[in-house]
Formats: C-alpha cells, structure tokens, sequence
C-alpha cells in the first residue's frame, strides 16, 4: 500500500479543524482522520490536564460512555509521555504497564502504538492507535505517525482540556494586558471589520470624496464625546489617547491616501480599509514590541470610522441591565470602553492586541483587567460568565461557583494590598537599613505619561522618540518635534527625562524611507548605526531636544541605542558640540544634557572603561540585552519559551556591568521587565542598582518590596545565586526568600 503524502494530508486535516467551531468537533475530526490516514480500527487522544491527568479527549472506535482520565504515570498512555518516546507492540495486554480502562471494550483490540504530543519541548498528550490484529504497527507507519503527531501537537496545544462532555472551568491563555481579577458576563464587541470589506467600484467620486470628509467629522465629534465620558476618570494626559486618534484624523497623509485610493476607483469603504492596512502594515513589520503595537491603533481607528459609516451603535443595547460587564473583542476599542460605565466594566477580552496596545494602556489607566491574544471564543452564548486573569494573562471559560468564588478571594485580596500599596504612592522608596532608590518610569504616548506621576515616578526613565517619525509620510520637522518634547518636560518638569534618540532601521520601516535586502536585521541598520548614517536626521532631533529642554527648563538626559563602538560614541559627542553651538548661535539659551548609552549590545560591556571619560551615565536595556547574551528572540514562539532573564548568565552579565560602573563612578540604572519583576529586583537591590525604570503600574509594588528589603540581605541573596547554574533553582531561591520577608503577595 503506497504512503500518504504526509504534508498534503496534513495541511487537509488542518484546514479542515480550523473551520470546525467546537474543540469536540476538532478533536473528533483528528482522530477520525488519523485512524484512515495510518489505517487502523481505533485512534484516541489524550492531552495532559492541569493535573498532569491524561484525559480521553475523543476515540475512534473504542465506546465512549463517559468521561474518561488516567492517572498521571500510570498504564502505557503514562509510559509514553514519561519517556517521551513512542511504544509499539503488538499485545498491549501483556505489557506490565497495561492499565485497563473500564467501559471503553479495548479488549478488542490487540495492537498499540503510542506517539507523545510534545509542544516546544513538553509533553502535552498522547496519540494512540490500535489494531484488533495482534500485529505491531509497521515501521513505515510508525514513522508516519510519529511525523504527523510533531504537527499535531501544535494544533491541539491550546485547546481546552476537559472530560468528555463537560466544559466547566476552561482555562484559555494569552497576554496580560492589564493587571487584576474580574468576574463578569461577556459582551461581543463587533461592529463589523474593515478588513473584511471587499473592493467595490466608485460609482460617484466626488460624492465619495466628500462623504469621506463627512464620515472625517462625524468621527470626531464621537471622540469629543467619548472623552469627556471618561474625563471624570482619567487625568488630562491620559485622555491624550482621544488626541492621538483626533491627530491621526487630521493627519494629511491618511486624508489624502483615502482621496487618492477613491479616485483610483474603489468605494469609500474598500479606500479606507486599503489605506488603514497600508499605515498599520508599516508598524507591524517592526521588530520593537513597542512600536509593532501601534498597528492595533491603527487598526481600532480603522474599524472605528467603518462602525461610524455603518451606523452601529448596537453595544449600549448589549449591556443595558447588566452590572458586571466583560468586553470581548477581536479589538476592544476605545469607544467601547467608553461607553461602559467604569463601576460596570470588570475585564477586557481580546483576540488580537498586545500589553503595549492603546487598549491596555487605557485598561490600565482605568485599573481594569485585560488579556490579550486569546484564542478567538467560537459559540459565544449571550451573557456568558467569565474569569478575566490580568495577573497570569488568562481567562477562565464556563467558570463554576467554587472557582469564582476561590477568585473572588483573590480579588479581595488584591484590593487590600492595592489599597495598602496606594498608601506608599508619596513616601520614598528606602530600604530598611537607608538603601535609597530611585523610581522612574518608561513612556512613548503622551496618553501614558500621567500614570507615571500618579503612581510616584520620579522621572522618565526612558522615553521612546519614534511615533513621531512613524505615523507620518515625511521626516517630521524640528518644530514638530519640539512641540511633541514641549508636553513631555511641561508634565515631568523639575524630574529628569531619559530620551532615547531615533531606534529605526532594520526591521522598524519609516514609509518614506525603505530598507531592503536585509536577512537579519535585529543584527542590521538600526539604532545608532542607522542615524549617524543619516546624520541629517539625528542633528534634527538633537537640536529638538536640546531646544525644548532649554524652553521648559527640562533635565534632558540623552540615551543612546545599541552603542557596539567607540566611534560612534565619538560621532555622537561630535554631532551633539556642533548642535550647541548652532543653536547658541542662533540665541537660544541651550546648556549641554547628559549623555548616556544603553548597554542592549553584549559588546558594550567590555568597552565600558574606554567610554568612561566621554559619557555621563549607564542605562541598561535588559530586554535586549538578555535577547542578545541569550540568542534568542522571545517574540519568536518556537524559543520564547527559554528566554528568561534570571538566566545564570544575565545574571553575571549585570552583575559586571554594576561592578565597571561604579569603578569608573558612572550613575546607571536599568529599564526594561527585570525592573518590574519583584524576583529580579532582588537582584538588581543586591548588585547595587540605585535607579530602576518601568511601567506605571508597577511602580508601587515595587517600592513596597524596597522598603521591605534590607539593602545586607539583598546581597546575600544575590552571592547566593551567582553561585547556581540554572534559573529554575535561582526563580526558587528568590521565591522562598520573598515568602520569609511576609512578601508571598507579591508573586503571582
């Protein structure tokens, strides 16, 4: 009998589980396949639960009269996962593992072959198939099996595991977008998607021209509105996120985009969706979170002026009587958000998004629980409960009353440390024993520079200069430049500002200007490299810069990005004279900032002592550099899993460059996760580190761990750990300690 064509096969089979709507219907389809593919009587699968239970998710050919689960390790369904290694023989009865399940008539069948379903390295279930002969499946089969279960296993690695027939407490993963717990009935946010819309003729151009520039004006009035619905809640600057869309509605490239696709031909709707998707295109090509984020921005404005043109207005209806209200959406907008009343509005839901995304900028401004990237929720039953997990970035599905009455403890629980940590929002950051630290915050948008200062910060630690030069169609000008500058120092004046010059290049594509032909480019044009190649650019923004913290009297500090050479610490320094010098020319009153570079380069470590003389301080990019000493990508699924920055080598990387640093009396301080992580900030207290820099919301728990560790036991801790070569023994270590320090609450 000639073999199948694998990859054909199973490129069907995917296809055709994809469009199935119900994990049952999924897994009955698979087994079903799978015994014609290989060609036997019976193909079952098992996927682990939370229990490491391996639980009978759907045979072909055994009877299925009731939820089945085998103890974990037990029978030869156990034997494979804990081996990890395939089993075919040809009486399963008489093999000293053989675990009999009752009520399922596997005495039928004699044959067994089992296959481990492994997911970036664990083991998530096993496939088996069985033949009423007593015949060992053939080699060739086998290895077909065994090719087919590798693909396998990333189908069915995010479904949900349940007993047949139940669907209680389903556990679903994402993102956290925004901490906390809520509990709440679900509401469908779907006002139709742009991106679904067809291309269509323009029967009338100039009366779709100016139906554009209608619909233009009508969306923002909405904005307006919307945001004096929220003003009561958020501060002036986080309602900036209203202006940052009003500015992109006036914007003239995304006008005249618009204009131009419809004179091309194509109706109003089929000319937005086209120019939407161009600009949102150009972000998502990026390789910095961060800015790859903003395409969701894009997207949200995009849907938001379809829903307008549409008329939709259907989600007040929705939620009319409920009083626990979750969001759910492919993107929950702004607008939606809006027109929940806040005391309502207990969790945020959505397919698509990321942390970085203006949803969960707002979501955490609102101090409203959201996940990001789930897994899209088919069957959605009117009002359905769920669980919205921020904290593990998690959701809980068909949630029964034990478990949502264990959350609610939780819940209540979080409300009382909030309620404690809210109380440290204007004391120092001081350890018991007078260790000092100072906390700042990292920003981008204007809409989130305000939490900063509502949680404590006491400066900008790092301000990310891009989106200016990203959502235009042109270099933008000194003028609006400084004019983007001037709000940052006005808010943040009297604290220190950290700017990072321009980071594109490389992955991160201006429209205007494309870089091609690059096979790696987190190793290409970026950063540093790319602005002192084009040096017109990097004089613009330092002149802005420069002028704007003379204007508001600001303390600039200067951060340059993925400095690897000397020589471009000595063109900077160059490029930076001659600026003061044109600008003092000219009669502004501009003084010298402080210059500092990121250490994200593994090279930069050893260059440190040269540098010394011509730099004012050290920050360390931790995301990088951890990305970089581990050569790994974490936004790449195949290796996120082991990128880790309690790394034995991260560890001791850090731990030199605090060392070189204080030799040469440079101040440094560090951005990125690590200066969130409560694990790793015991670490970085250990090392030394005085000044750490992270999101908002994480300022106070952080400042509650500083006051309540000694600055003596910090360092023994961390001599501890340098002495352990694996960051699972380093995660334990560290957790116990916070257990014995009565901080147990910190680890979520």
């Amino acid at each position: 009998m000639p073999q199948p064509n694998i990859l054909l096969e199973f490129n069907r089979l995917q296809k055709e589980v994809a469009e199935l709507n119900t994990p049952s219907a999924q897994v009955r389809k698979i087994v079903d396949s799978v015994s014609e593919i290989i060609g036997t009587d019976v193909c079952t699968l098992y996927l682990k639960d939370q229990h490491q239970d391996m639980v009978l998710m759907a045979s072909h050919g055994l009877v299925e009269t009731g939820p089945v689960s085998i103890p974990s390790g037990r029978g030869l369904v156990g034997l494979v996962a804990q081996d990890r290694h395939a089993l075919n023989i040809a009486k399963a009865s008489e093999h000293p593992d053989f675990f009999y399940v009752e009520g399922t008539a596997e005495e039928r069948f004699q044959s067994f072959c089992g296959v481990p379903l492994v997911h970036y390295g664990k083991v998530i279930g096993v496939l088996v198939v069985q033949r009423a002969d007593a015949v060992a499946l053939s080699p060739e089969s086998e290895a077909l099996l065994i090719t087919l279960c590798s693909q396998l296993a990333h189908i069915v690695a995010d479904m949900p595991v349940t007993l047949q027939g139940a669907h209680i407490n389903t556990y679903m993963r994402g993102v956290s977008g925004s901490s906390g717990v809520g509990i709440g009935q679900g509401v469908l946010c779907d006002h139709g998607d742009l991106f679904s819309v067809a291309d269509e003729p323009c029967t009338d151009v100039d009366a779709a021209v100016a139906d554009w520039h209608a619909l233009l004006a009508n969306v923002q009035a909405e904005i307006k509105s919307e945001e004096a619905t929220l003003s009561a809640l958020l501060s002036a600057q986080e309602s900036s996120i209203f202006h940052t869309y009003a500015s992109l509605l006036s914007d003239q490239a995304l006008i005249q985009k618009v204009e131009t696709e419809i004179r091309n031909g194509n109706w109003l709707p089929g000319a937005l969706r086209k120019s939407v998707q161009y600009f949102a295109d150009l972000f998502l090509e990026m390789e910095d979170p961060y800015l790859r984020a903003r395409h969701e921005d894009i997207h949200h404005l995009g849907n938001k002026l379809y829903g307008t043109f549409q008329g939709n207005n259907s989600l007040a209806e929705k939620i009319a009587n409920l009083q626990q209200i979750v969001l759910i959406g492919d993107q929950v907008s702004v607008s939606d958000i809006a027109t929940v009343p806040a005391d309502r509005l207990v969790g945020i839901i959505c397919f698509e998004g990321s942390s970085m995304s203006h949803t969960a900028v707002l979501a955490n401004a609102l101090a409203v629980p959201a996940v990001m990237g789930i897994t899209p929720l088919k069957n959605l039953r009117s009002r359905e409960r769920f669980i919205v997990d921020g904290n593990s970035g998690q959701i809980v599905r068909y949630p029964n009353d034990r478990l949502c009455a264990e959350f609610q403890r939780v819940i209540d629980e979080e409300k009382l440390l909030l309620d404690k940590l809210w109380e440290l929002r204007d004391e120092p950051a001081v350890s018991p024993d007078g260790n000092a630290i100072r906390l700042l915050t990292n920003s981008g948008l204007l809409a989130d520079l305000t939490p900063g200062l509502k949680h404590g910060a006491q400066g900008i630690g790092l301000y990310r200069t891009e989106i200016p030069f990203m959502v235009r169609q042109s270099f933008p000008s000194e003028q609006e430049q400084v004019d983007v500058y001037n709000q940052v120092f006005r808010i943040y004046k009297g604290k220190p500002v950290y700017m990072r010059t321009l980071d594109v290049g490389g992955d991160k594509q201006l429209p205007y200007f494309p870089i091609t032909d690059e096979d790696n480019p987190a190793l290409g044009w970026r950063g540093i490299r790319f602005t002192l190649d084009n040096i017109q650019l990097m004089m613009t923004q330092v002149r802005a810069m420069l002028t704007s913290a003379a204007l508001n009297d600001g303390d600039l500090h200067i951060l340059l990005p993925m400095i690897s050479a000397a020589e471009e610490l000595n063109s900077f320094n160059e490029l930076l004279t001659e600026a003061l010098r044109q600008l003092q020319h000219e009669g502004h009153a501009v003084k010298r900032p402080r210059v500092g570079v990121m250490i994200e380069v593994p090279a930069a470590i050893s260059q440190l002592p040269f540098w010394s003389n011509r730099i004012d301080f050290v920050s360390i990019g931790s995301n990088d550099l951890t990305q970089y000493l581990l050569a790994l990508d974490r936004n790449n699924s195949r290796v996120a899993s082991r990128y880790d920055h309690l790394h034995p080598a991260v560890i001791h990387e850090l731990n030199r460059v605090v060392q070189i640093a204080r030799e040469r009396d440079l101040p440094l301080s560090l951005c990125g996760e690590m200066a969130a992580d409560p694990l790793a900030v015991m670490l970085l207290l250990g090392m030394g580190i005085t000044t750490l820099s992270m999101s908002a919301t994480k300022l106070l728990r952080i400042k509650y761990l500083i006051r309540k560790l000694p600055q003596r036991r910090a360092e023994i801790i961390l001599k501890q750990c340098l002495q352990l070569d694996n960051s699972q023994d380093i995660r334990a270590l560290l957790r116990s300690n916070l257990i014995k320090l009565n901080l147990g609450e910190l680890i979520k």
